[in-house]
């Protein structure tokens, strides 16, 4: 994240500190939170509607190919959770505060940028897609991306203004001075550059006369990430650290520690002048804390070329920890969330501000439930292991235009759960079970579903029995046509395929216009905010569903993301579909399609409320809900712990998940 204000220091610098380059035929390192959150904001789409999947991977598609064009060869580093020290604690939670307030903005029509809930594992699915090689690190990434980059002689891309004073070997690239969008071919050849603007810290040691050994106390002195004491503020501001500028007090701050520390050569000298300005009391505290924090700027142990190359990659601090292997290989290929280990690591989780009605319930409480199963599978005990000190997870989350930290307890599962290192040698059918029983969904009803489609159907299940979602028939009709974005694109992708679900004609009429409707989307309008929050909550239930089915490695196959969900297309429907327009006029280009819509909307019916189908003269909306015979699980959900002095009731949800073969619990729920 950075030192604040120092990006645009240097750029007000960018005469002297900038190169003018044109760049091609090399690796490249990248940034790849910068990278994702830099695309989504910076190309223009529509962030309001909670994410248009759809067009952002249609933008990370267009900068790698971008890339190639220029025989660049692109390595992605992802940051993984957060540092296990919970050194950054105090910023993490102003940057979720501040992304609460964003969030809101969005929500009342005032500009703001927020990513949308499901951004990085969309763009993940497109580095696949593209065969881009990419990491997921343990947790932040800047040491290890310094450290490949140094490795291999090849600079880095990123918006990180710790890059900035990095000693980055082969220089740093920012994003917003990359062109991608604007490569021009070379003179006499077949061959093309990206333009772009260089940065080498040499040049910045020379420009302010700072010896390089000094940036680590430069960047702490300044106030990074992970050092933040009121004790160096107090000094700072005083007269002889204060030198004028017309820049603000974030740059006149800036300017003011480089012009003292270029009277030193050695940073030992200079971090002991800074603590005898402190009282004795806080001098030994403070040298601790700024030396750790001066160790970020430094080379790490980790050697990613080694992950690069083999597939596989030593982290200590991980190893450290005693994670199972298979866990630690799965967060490094992105095929587990930070979510994931934070929550087992930290014991602690963050759930991501949405643009919802902040004047509600958090949008993430009707996903719960199944968090509360993939907390049950992370805190198991270990075989021949003493039980997990806490059993329980403190989340992050939104309240009102605030946070707050709740706790959470995990699902009582059955024994066979009870050993994380020995998940993924549990049967299929165990945990395909497991990921059905707490979606609440049967699994004869997903059985005509296209595969792809199977997962997000399962969660439209679950979403719709949440007593806190208040769904109308059209959210769910929008919804489920939406969806069918993945089977047109698909189509088109591979036409003339033999398993395609849709002819060639019908999905190009389709996709023509489901393109017409999302074009009509009413941009700075006034948003519904009734129906955002119940996609809101459609999207927390998607993304914990999804979560958790990586966890229990996918008994049901990873859906294609980039299409599912399309924001302006599905709000837009929503409202058309209130005012005149009816599903069968959308399908009207595409009978098959209509016929595969019908499969989505029978399996979903089959949860839904009885009231969502009554006419709507006759439909109450303050009554309850009623719930069909036959067709609903019990639902024995756990309290919050600050609710509760136990974390579970008698019942347990899983208990289905004891009967000894897959077909007596098959037997079990079809005779519920």
């Amino acid at each position: 994240m950075g030192i604040r204000g120092l990006t645009s220091f240097v750029e007000d610098h960018s005469n002297e500190l900038f190169t003018d380059v044109k760049f091609w035929n090399s690796k490249l390192i990248i940034d790849g939170y910068s990278l994702f959150y830099r695309l989504c904001f910076s190309s223009h789409l529509e962030l309001q509607y909670g994410g248009d999947y759809d067009s952002f991977a249609d933008v990370v598609q267009d900068f790698f190919e971008s890339l190639f064009t220029c025989h660049i060869y692109p390595y992605v580093v992802l940051d993984g959770g957060c540092d296990p020290s919970d050194k950054k604690l105090l910023t993490l939670m102003d940057r979720v505060r501040e992304k609460v307030q964003a969030a809101h903005m969005l929500s009342v029509g005032r500009g703001q940028c927020v990513g949308p809930l499901l951004i990085r594992e969309v763009f993940i699915q497109v580095l696949i897609k593209l065969q881009v090689p990419f990491i997921q690190c343990f947790s932040e990434a800047d040491r290890d991306i310094m450290t490949l980059a140094n490795h291999w002689n090849c600079p880095v891309l990123s918006s990180d203004s710790d890059f900035f004073i990095s000693d980055l070997k082969t220089g740093f690239f920012p994003l917003n001075s990359f062109q991608w969008t604007n490569m021009n071919s070379i003179k006499n050849t077949r061959d093309y550059y990206i333009p772009a603007k260089w940065f080498s810290v040499n040049a910045f040691c020379h420009c302010f006369t700072i010896n390089r050994a000094l940036l680590p106390l430069f960047g702490v002195l300044c106030g990074n990430d992970h050092v933040r004491l009121p004790v160096l503020e107090t000094k700072f501001s005083k007269g002889h650290f204060s030198l004028g500028s017309p820049k603000g007090r974030k740059h006149q701050r800036i300017l003011a520690v480089l012009n003292w520390l270029s009277q030193f050569v050695d940073p030992t000298i200079a971090l002991d002048t800074v603590l005898k300005t402190l009282p004795k009391k806080d001098r030994e505290h403070v040298k601790k804390l700024l030396c750790r924090s001066m160790e970020e700027y430094q080379q790490s142990p980790v050697r990613l070329q080694d992950f690069f190359q083999d597939g596989t990659y030593t982290c200590p601090e991980a190893q450290a920890l005693g994670l199972p292997n298979w866990v630690l290989a799965a967060l490094a290929k992105g095929q587990l969330a930070p979510f994931i280990s934070d929550a087992l690591v930290l014991r602690r989780t963050f759930l991501q501000p949405q643009v919802e009605n902040t004047q509600r319930e958090n949008a993430h409480k009707v996903s719960q439930s199944i968090r509360q199963t993939i907390y049950g599978l992370l805190f198991c005990k270990p075989q021949g292991a003493s039980p997990p000190k806490t059993l329980a997870c403190s989340e992050v989350e939104r309240i009102n235009r605030n946070i707050k930290l709740s706790v959470l307890g995990p699902a009582v599962l059955p024994e066979e759960y009870s050993d994380l290192s020995r998940l993924v040698e549990l049967s299929l059918a165990r945990r395909w079970m497991l990921l059905l029983e707490t979606l609440q969904v049967e699994q004869t009803v997903l059985e005509p579903i296209p595969a792809l489609l199977k997962l997000p159907i399962a969660v439209t299940c679950y979403w719709l029995q949440q007593p806190e979602v208040k769904v109308q028939l059209h959210y769910l009709q929008a919804l489920l046509l939406g969806m069918l974005l993945g089977p047109v694109q698909a189509t088109l992708d591979n036409p003339g395929r033999c398993e395609s679900m849709l002819p060639e004609d019908g999905a190009k009429k389709l996709y023509s216009e489901l393109q017409s409707v999302k074009a009509r989307a009413w941009r700075g309008e006034k948003l519904d905010l009734s129906v955002c929050h119940a996609f809101c909550q459609w999207q927390c239930c998607l993304q914990m569903g999804l979560y958790l089915n990586q966890l229990l490695s996918n008994p049901l196959p990873e859906p294609d993301l980039t299409r599912v969900y399309s924001g302006s297309l599905v709000h837009e429907l929503c409202r058309q579909l209130l005012l005149s327009t009816s599903v069968e006029s959308v399908l009207s280009v595409c009978p098959e399609a209509k016929r595969l819509y019908e499969l989505l909307f029978n399996a979903a019916k089959f949860y839904a409320p009885a009231e969502l189908f009554l006419p709507k003269s006759k439909a109450n909306p303050k009554k309850k809900r009623s719930k069909k015979q036959g067709t609903r699980r019990s639902k024995n959900k756990t309290g919050n712990l600050s609710d509760s002095q136990s974390y579970y009731n008698g019942s347990n949800r899983f208990r289905i998940l004891t009967a000894e073969s897959l077909e007596d619990r098959i037997e079990a729920v079809e005779l519920k």
